[in-house]
C-alpha cells in the first residue's frame, strides 16, 4: 500500500472497534489461550508501552518498523520486538513512555510521530509486565538511528502484514512447555512470535476490516 492511502485511513483507524483478545488470539497457542483466562495481573505487575509505528520507505510503501533486540542475559534476548520498554517516573502517561522509548530505541523524535490509538493490553507472563501498544504514523521516510539495545531494525511492508502465507508454525521451548507448536508471522526471514504477534494481529485484524 502507497503510504499517502495509508494515511488518509488515520481517522477510520481510530475509529473502528478493536479486535481484543479474539484478534490476538490467533497468534497464540491454544496451551496459552487457557493461562490467559487467568491472567495474574496485581499490583507488583510492571507495566511497558510500544509503539506500532508505520512510515513509508524509499518506494512510498507504508511499512512497519519492527527491532530485533540484542543478545543479553534475559527472558528476551535476540526476540523481535516493537520499540517500546517499560514505564518510567518521569513519563506522564503509557503514551509518553511509547514514544520516549522510541527515540531512544531508533532515534525517530516524539514530535514527528502522530499517535492515532491505544489498542489492547498484552500481558506477558515471563517478566511480569502489562504491555499496552499504541499505533503510530509519521510521513516521511525516517533515518533510523539504533541503540546498543537494538541489534537490526527490520521494515516490514504493509503488504507482508496482511498476506496470510506469512502465517507459520513452529515447535519452540517457551516458558509453560518444552517443545509446543506455535503460530508466528515469517518476516524478512525472522520469526516474530509471542506478544508482539499478537499485537501484530490485532492491527491486522483492524486494518483488513478497512
Amino acid at each position: 500500500m502507497q503510504h499517502l492511502k495509508f494515511l488518509n485511513l488515520k481517522t477510520d483507524i481510530q475509529n473502528i472497534a478493536l479486535g481484543g483478545s479474539t484478534a490476538q488470539n490467533k497468534m497464540v497457542p491454544d496451551e496459552r489461550k487457557k493461562s490467559l483466562l487467568k491472567t495474574p495481573v496485581t499490583k507488583k505487575t510492571k507495566k511497558a508501552a510500544v509503539l506500532a509505528l508505520f512510515y513509508p520507505n524509499s518506494h512510498g510503501e507504508t511499512c512497519l518498523a519492527l527491532t530485533l533486540r540484542a543478545k543479553y542475559k534475559g527472558t528476551h534476548s535476540a526476540q523481535v520486538s516493537l520499540p517500546g520498554g517499560k514505564v518510567e517516573p518521569s513519563d506522564k502517561n503509557l503514551k509518553e513512555t511509547a514514544l520516549r522509548e522510541t527515540f531512544e530505541e531508533i532515534g525517530i523524535e516524539q514530535h514527528k510521530i502522530h499517535v492515532l490509538r491505544e489498542i489492547t493490553n498484552v500481558y506477558i507472563p515471563p517478566s511480569n509486565f502489562l504491555v499496552t501498544p499504541f499505533i503510530g504514523v509519521i510521513d516521511f521516510h525516517p533515518k533510523f538511528i539504533p541503540n546498543p539495545e537494538v541489534d537490526k531494525l527490520i521494515e516490514v511492508p504493509l503488504k507482508n502484514i496482511l498476506d496470510e502465507k506469512l502465517v507459520l508454525m513452529d515447535e519452540k521451548k517457551t516458558f509453560y512447555a518444552e517443545n509446543i507448536k506455535i503460530p508466528y508471522y515469517n518476516f524478512e526471514n525472522h520469526m516474530v512470535w509471542g506478544a508482539t504477534a499478537m499485537i501484530i494481529s490485532e492491527i491486522k485484524e483492524l486494518l483488513k476490516r478497512l
